[in-house]
C-alpha cells in the first residue's frame, strides 16, 4: 500500500506562517523538532519560546536546534525558563576559527512527524509582516501527513545529532546521506546540502530541470550561482525559452547584493529578465522549471549549493506550481526591471570594482576557507 501523499499549502508572509507554526506547536501531543538559522530574543522569538515551554510542561518532547553564528546575539540565558521546563536546546557549530565558515541554514518545525513547516523565515521580528507594507519578503511551506514530513523529521535529527561537530555525527551523517541519495519521495524530494567538494543533490537536480525547462522563474535573497548554472539559464534563452530572475533591491547583506549584480551586466547581455524588488528587504527563496517548483531555505547561490546545511523540497505537482507561479506574478508588480542600456550607463568604475571584489570575496575565498575547515574536521 502506497504512502499517504501530503497536503502542501503555502505560506506567503510571516504574518501568515508564525501564527500557523505557533498553533502546530500548541497542538502538539508527541514531539517538537524546531530548527532555525536565526532566533532573536524579540516579540516573535518570545512567542515561540513561551510555546515551547508550554509544550514541554505538558510532556512533549521538545528540541530547538539554532545556528551558532546566525543567532550569535541571543544570550543562554533567554532559553533556562525552557530548559527548565524540560526542553533540549543546542546550538550548531560552537563558534570557533577553524569552522567558522560551516553553518546550518535550514528552517524546519515538525509537530508530531504529522506537520511540517519549512522556508525562508527566521524567528524574528522582521519577518513578520506582509512582505510589502511591512516586514521582509518571504515565503514557506505547511506540509500535512504523509512520508515526507517524516522524512524531514529524520532529517532534524540527525542534523541535532550533528551540532557539536565531532567525528562520529559527522560520519553518521554521510552514512545518512548515503542511504538517502537515490530516495524519491510519492510527491516530493527533500534535497539537503552539506558542506563538501562534492555536488550536492540539490545542485544536481537544480541543473537537471533547469537545463531541460523553456520557462524558468526564480526569486531569491542572495544570487551568486556556480558557472554551470549560469550557463544553463542563459543556455534556456538562447534556445528560445524565457529566464526571469526577482532579486533584492533591497538587502540586508550589502556584499551578496554587490556580487550579484557583478553578473546582471552578461546575463542581461544574453536575454535573461532581471528585476529588483523594491518595497521591503527580499528573502525568498522560489524556483519555477516548467512543471518543477522548489522552495526552502537555499538561496540560488555558492553558499547554499556547497557550504550551508539547507532544507530545500522538490515537488511536481500542477496546482503547487500554478500558486508558485501566481506568487512569482504577485512578487514581480513590486519590482523594478533593470535594463541593459541603462544599467550600463549606471555603472561608475568604483561600483563595478565592489562589484568584482564582492565576487572575489563571495564566489573564491569564502569556498576557499570554508571547505578547508570542513575538510579538516573530517581527517
Amino acid at each position: 500500500m502506497s504512502a499517504a501523499a501530503p497536503t502542501v499549502q503555502w505560506l506567503r508572509t510571516g504574518q501568515a506562517a508564525f501564527p500557523a507554526m505557533l498553533a502546530a506547536i500548541h497542538t502538539a501531543r508527541e514531539s517538537v523538532r524546531l530548527e532555525t538559522y536565526i532566533y532573536t530574543d524579540g516579540k516573535i522569538g518570545r512567542q515561540f519560546r513561551d510555546a515551547l515551554i508550554a509544550a514541554a510542561r505538558r510532556g512533549v518532547k521538545v528540541s530547538l536546534l539554532v545556528d551558532a553564528f546566525g543567532s550569535l546575539f541571543l544570550p543562554d540565558t533567554f532559553f533556562l525558563p525552557f530548559l527548565a521546563a524540560g526542553g533540549n536546546v543546542r546550538r550548531f557549530n560552537p563558534l570557533h576559527l577553524w569552522r567558522f565558515g560551516v553553518r546550518d541554514h535550514r528552517k524546519l518545525l515538525v509537530c508530531d512527524e504529522r506537520t511540517a513547516f519549512i522556508g525562508g523565515f527566521n524567528l524574528a521580528d522582521e519577518y513578520d509582516g506582509d512582505g510589502v507594507n511591512r516586514g521582509w519578503c518571504d515565503l514557506g511551506l505547511r506540509i500535512e501527513t504523509g512520508e515526507l514530513v517524516r522524512e524531514l523529521a529524520a532529517s532534524f535529527d540527525e542534523i541535532f545529532g550533528l551540532a557539536q561537530f565531532k567525528r562520529r555525527p559527522l560520519l553518521r551523517l554521510r552514512a545518512y546521506k548515503r542511504r538517502h541519495k537515490s530516495r524519491v519521495l510519492p510527491t516530493g524530494v527533500p534535497l539537503w546540502t552539506q558542506p563538501g567538494p562534492q555536488t550536492s543533490s540539490l545542485h544536481v537536480m537544480l541543473h537537471r530541470d533547469i537545463v531541460r525547462a523553456h520557462d524558468v522563474r526564480l526569486i531569491t535573497a542572495y544570487f551568486l550561482p556556480t558557472r554551470k548554472l549560469r550557463r544553463d539559464l542563459v543556455r534556456v534563452v538562447r534556445e528560445g525559452g524565457r529566464v526571469q530572475l526577482i532579486l533584492a533591491g533591497k538587502s540586508d547583506v550589502l556584499l551578496a547584493q554587490l556580487a550579484a549584480r557583478s553578473l546582471y551586466r552578461r546575463l542581461l547581455a544574453a536575454g535573461v529578465e532581471i528585476y529588483e524588488y523594491q518595497p521591503q528587504i527580499l528573502h525568498a527563496k522560489l524556483v519555477v522549471a516548467d512543471q518543477v517548483t522548489y522552495a526552502g531555505s537555499a538561496n540560488f547561490d555558492v553558499r547554499s549549493l556547497k557550504l550551508n546545511y539547507e532544507l530545500m523540497l522538490r515537488l511536481e505537482d500542477k496546482s503547487i506550481t500554478r500558486t508558485a507561479r501566481e506568487i512569482f506574478d504577485s512578487t514581480l508588480k513590486h519590482c523594478r526591471k533593470i535594463e541593459l542600456p541603462q544599467w550600463r550607463a549606471a555603472q561608475s568604475f568604483w561600483q563595478r570594482w565592489q562589484q568584482r571584489w564582492a565576487h572575489f570575496l563571495l564566489a573564491r575565498l569564502d569556498i576557499f576557507v570554508a571547505l578547508r575547515q570542513f575538510q579538516a574536521l573530517e581527517k
